[in-house]
């Protein structure tokens, strides 16, 4: 699906998930492991389209929260491998 994006698109979640993994990659330091970081962005990248009740928002920011950390996770594979040569 991320290769389906539009180039800039694409270039943007690069650089972004490339910043949150370098992170992710100190959290012996920073104690911003891929979960945590998850749960500060996640809720600022995708959201429901028209107001919910609170127990479907939880559900939704579960959801996406679990996919942000997995692009963390995965970034150099998703993104491609040279992604830590972007800084």
């Amino acid at each position: 699906l991320v290769n389906q994006l539009p180039e800039a698109n694409f270039i943007l979640l690069r650089h972004l998930f490339g910043v949150l993994h370098h992170i992710e990659q100190n959290s012996g330091v920073n104690q911003m492991n891929a979960f945590n970081l998850a749960l500060c962005i996640a809720p600022n990248m995708l959201w429901l389209p028209s107001p919910t009740g609170p127990e479907e928002e939880s559900k939704s920011t579960k959801k996406v929260a679990m996919l942000v950390q997995f692009l963390i996770e995965n970034s150099a594979e998703i993104f491609g491998g040279d992604i830590a040569s972007l800084f």
